[in-house]
């Protein structure tokens, strides 16, 4: 009886407790396993991976509505790699800045294909179909690839790694003091001037701590030698200007030279020039005087026989000359006359 009374009483309460049990237990085991993601995250300490075999990267940050929308293009793609032969990759850029200055990233969602270690640019879309034909097609041999100074392995990509670097953590620190601390934004600020400065200051310490370390003196006998040839630079240094001056002096007094010499030429040629004139002159007055004297000698002997006619008349007289013989006397007279004219104004 007792136990028939406290049976259905028991089994109520044990149908109630696994009741409980199963409704505490039941969105955990209702919930299905997290299906696991072929895409394998890459950050500063396994990048390298990719410098071996054939990879596909994908540079994204969790806010980019496009990054989002490739997200599951990129997983399917990743989920035939082992068909294709090819590994697949993503890069958080909030949380990698590093690699992102590396590969120098300035657009999202970015793709790079690498090949042993050569990298290229992929720009193409994000969709699967694409990017297994860009695999297999092999159609990233017709790309120009990232040789040199742009190859993300090289030096010069390294320094700008840790530039990105150095900038990701001010940027952490920073909405740090802003957003958990609560500090005004121009405090943020001031705070990154001074410890810029402060920075500044200690590294050219350091410099010149380093400078003094390894400053190796002269010898004596170095900087004596030194001293001197300094001071005898210096001593032919004040005695070209006195040089100068003088060759000035000089080249002055060969210029005066040359004057006075010309001066006394010109002199010369103006006494010459005199000389010649006078003489010219004196031929001029001359030569009147030899005109008329000749004219006196031809009259001479016309006027002689005009007074032996008058003395005697009664005698027979020769026949007087024919008025063509006067008129070729009278002609040769003035051509002379003119001709002694004429050479007169010319000189």
């Amino acid at each position: 009886m007792a136990g028939g009374r406290w049976g259905p009483l028991l089994t109520a309460l044990l149908v109630a407790r696994v009741a409980a049990a199963a409704a505490e237990g039941g969105p955990e085991q209702a919930a299905l396993p997290e299906e696991r993601s072929w895409v394998r995250p890459m950050t500063a300490s396994n990048w390298t991976l990719v410098m071996e075999g054939e990879w596909m990267l994908k540079f994204y940050a969790p806010w980019c509505p496009s990054c989002q929308q490739t997200d599951s293009e990129w997983e399917t793609f990743a989920k035939n790699g082992e068909i294709l032969k090819i590994s697949v990759g993503k890069v958080d850029v909030t949380q990698e800045p590093g690699l992102s200055g590396r590969f120098f990233v300035t657009t999202l969602p970015a793709f790079f294909h690498a090949k042993d270690g050569i990298f290229r640019r992929y720009r193409g879309p994000g969709v699967y179909e694409d990017l297994q034909n860009y695999i297999l097609e092999k159609k990233w041999q017709s790309v120009e690839p990232l040789t040199g100074w742009k190859s993300p392995a090289s030096l010069t990509m390294s320094g700008m790694a840790g530039l990105f670097s150095i900038s990701g953590k001010i940027w952490h620190l920073h909405n740090y003091f802003t957003v958990t601390l609560g500090i005004p934004a121009w405090c943020s600020y001031v705070f990154f001037v001074m410890a810029t400065l402060i920075f500044g200051l200690f590294l050219g310490l350091v410099l010149v701590v380093i400078s003094e370390c390894f400053y190796l003196p002269f010898p004596k006998h170095l900087s004596e030698h030194t001293e001197q040839t300094r001071k005898s630079e210096e001593a032919h240094k004040a005695e070209q200007p006195q040089d100068a001056e003088e060759e000035k002096d000089d080249s002055n007094e060969e210029e005066n030279k040359d004057s006075l010499v010309d001066d006394e030429e010109e002199k010369e040629d103006l006494a010459d020039e005199d000389e010649v004139e006078e003489d010219e002159e004196e031929d001029g007055s001359v030569a009147p005087a030899d005109e008329e004297r000749n004219d006196a000698q031809d009259q001479g002997p016309l006027r002689e026989a005009q007074e032996e006619g008058e003395a005697e008349p009664e005698e027979d007289l020769p026949e007087p000359p024919s008025a063509t013989h006067t008129e070729a006397a009278e002609d040769t007279v003035r051509q002379r006359k003119s001709q002694h004219a004429a050479k007169g104004p010319q000189v």
